[in-house]
């Protein structure tokens, strides 16, 4: 399966997702911010760092680059996509997720493994994990308090949208200690921590980050 990895100016994780794609069996395929090309991926992730500087707020740029015109335009007909940190701000702000991330209650930059529960097994991204299971992953972000309306958090957990959860106090203040969320369709999800940081239990805190690779691979061979 190729799975399309964007870099914008300001990246940091990109490196780490295409490492991830490849340990969970696919086919990473580099794409560039500037371009009007998904080159035939089945599957696409919008990795973390600070895009364009965090410029106007996180994500804000970023979600107007050209290779993101693509994106939500395949997103919206079914193409699996993957936000991870300064992804998930990209995608809330292009509105393929509702909300959006600010600034971490406290205004600190939080660092640290962190445990999170799957609320949902029913995504693109997830079926390769246990609903309800705890896996450990880092984060790392200043900017990754997850906000949202009444109306729209009452959707979210009422349609089963919620994806992970944190585990005991949310350390940013998110709403509902929401940690990710997904499309109404489960194809496209977002997260503030870092799976691809979680691979490998020699290089990180666990290996639990893969599941979500395998997930969307097995979606694929499954079609």
């Amino acid at each position: 399966m190729r799975i399309g990895v964007i870099t914008f100016p300001g990246s940091l994780d990109d490196v780490d997702a295409v490492r991830a794609v490849r340990y969970a069996g696919g086919e990473p395929v580099a794409l560039w911010h500037a371009d009007h090309n998904l080159r035939n991926v089945e599957a696409v992730v919008v990795p973390g760092g600070f895009s364009y500087g965090d410029y106007l707020r996180a994500g804000a740029i970023a979600a107007r680059a050209p290779i993101m015109t693509e994106v939500v335009t395949a997103a919206r007909r079914g193409l699996p996509v993957l936000g991870i940190c300064n992804g998930f701000q990209i995608l809330c702000e292009a509105g393929l997720l509702p909300g959006a991330l600010v600034r971490n209650a406290g205004l600190h930059f939080v660092c640290r493994d962190q445990l999170l529960r799957v609320e949902s097994a029913a995504t693109s991204w997830t079926s390769d994990l246990p609903q309800g299971a705890e896996i450990l992953v880092p984060l790392k972000s200043g900017e990754g308090r997850y906000v949202a309306d009444v109306d729209t958090l009452a959707r979210l957990e009422g349609e089963g949208r919620v994806a992970f959860r944190y585990v005991g106090a949310s350390p940013n203040g998110a709403l509902n200690d929401i940690a990710g969320i997904a499309s109404a369709d489960g194809r496209v999800v977002g997260l503030m921590p870092h799976p691809e940081h979680a691979i490998d239990g020699l290089f990180g805190p666990s290996a639990d980050g893969l599941g979500l690779f395998t997930s969307v691979l097995r979606l694929a061979a499954a079609a």
